[in-house]
């Protein structure tokens, strides 16, 4: 192969490369966050809900809204050096103006009439994902209560410049019907007792959306792609990773497993560096039999004992992927039907989008190979190379918080 085509082959990889990591903070799935609702009945025929809030997002917001508001002073300061007694003595010393970032922000409506919200008690604080999150319960009086109830979330937009994408997770158990939903910004509410198609369509949108933001995964994927050679190779691997990610999300969504995201992360981060470094070191070691190399995956398929060894490397660290997967979702609460199918249905959006993703690519991959060898080989060879130089470069930046 001819200077010029390598030259072509690492020039592209690499403007590939870095293109998905371009802006891309050490935590890969970016500064987001996730608000959570429960709606309940309350008394009188009044509606009730739950709301869960990041604490030191909330302080910083509210206190913008307001101007000076000494809420930021005082919550920011809770947030560094007090413990959850201090923090919700914050809150709970300026609730009006906190209250009101709330509920204009997020609101009730029956039949198309807004309900009048009341705060209930004062304000709490709680962790979810090792960080504090603040419990604010409101009571929704509504003029006439009718069948069609529809809950809307604009809390901390992108607007605000603190957060992009904050997700919405309601559930709800209301009127005998029960089930839960996802908003963000393009999908801001939704009617209690919708079809659950539509709650179905909420949740796989969640899921093929979280894997395309998350660089991450996706640079595990073109590192799984790159060094397998036949496709009983890539799906044998996929499946593995498939396995291992669906059982730990599962689990850690649900709450019986929990791990803090200061390990998870930089644990992803490695994974990523040591499967693209597993195809270079096997380059590496059969340099003076390229022959070999520029055949394989022609012919009768096997795995040879390194390839068992890949299989169950890949395994092990799709379960940490999952908890990865579990701990950006952030769903802790009780267990339910209804918390499980919702889960199932955003694991199989995550899924798709994998499978998507191998079907596009590895294709082209095998036609290279097969078409030109060493050329072949160069991609593969480049794409490891620059996928294993940026998980290096996000295990350290997660391990140390540069």
């Amino acid at each position: 192969m001819s200077q010029r085509v390598r030259r072509t082959i690492v020039g592209i990889t690499a403007a590939v490369i870095a293109f998905l990591s371009a802006g891309q903070p050490a935590s890969a799935h970016g500064f987001t966050s996730t608000a959570y609702v429960d709606v309940a009945e309350g008394n009188e025929g009044h509606i009730r809900t739950k709301l869960g809030l990041e604490y030191d997002l909330f302080v910083v917001s509210a206190a913008d809204y307001e101007d000076d508001d000494p809420l930021f002073k005082t919550g920011t300061a809770a947030f560094e050096t007090g413990g959850a007694k201090e923090q919700s003595a914050a809150l709970n010393a300026h609730a009006e103006s906190a209250v009101r970032y709330v509920t204009e922000r997020f609101s009730v409506t029956s039949d198309g009439r807004a309900c009048t919200p009341t705060q209930v008690g004062d304000f709490t604080i709680g962790r979810r994902e090792g960080v504090p999150y603040a419990g604010l319960l409101l009571d929704w009086a509504c003029s006439e209560r009718g069948d069609d109830l529809e809950v809307r979330s604009g809390l901390f937009p992108d607007g605000e410049t603190y957060v992009k994408g904050t997700k919405t997770i309601v559930t709800y158990e209301l009127d005998g019907r029960s089930g839960s939903a996802a908003l963000d910004a393009g999908h801001p509410s939704f009617s209690i007792g919708q079809p659950w198609y539509e709650r179905f369509w909420e949740f796989f949108r969640l899921g093929a959306e979280h894997l395309l933001s998350g660089i991450d995964h996706i640079l595990f994927l073109l590192a799984l792609i790159a060094g397998s050679r036949r496709l009983r190779e890539i799906v044998l691997v996929a499946t593995s990773f498939t396995l291992a990610h669906s059982v730990t999300f599962m689990l850690a969504a649900l709450g019986l497993v929990d791990a803090p995201a200061g390990i998870v992360e930089p644990v992803i981060a490695l994974s990523i560096a040591v499967v693209a470094g597993w195809h270079l070191w096997r380059l590496w070691r059969r340099r003076g039999h390229a022959s070999d190399l520029e055949t394989a995956g022609r012919g009768h398929f096997s795995l040879d004992r390194a390839g068992w060894i890949r299989l169950g490397v890949v395994f092990c660290f799709g379960l940490v992927h999952g908890l990865g997967f579990a701990g950006a979702l952030g769903i802790d609460e009780a267990w339910s039907w209804t918390l499980l199918w919702s889960l199932l249905v955003f694991n199989v959006g995550i899924e798709t989008v994998q499978l998507a993703i191998i079907a596009a690519l590895f294709p082209l991959l095998i036609v290279l190979r097969h078409r030109a060898p060493t050329a072949g080989l160069w991609a593969t060879g480049v794409i490891s190379a620059g996928v294993s130089a940026m998980g290096l470069v996000w295990f350290v930046q997660r391990t140390f918080g540069i």
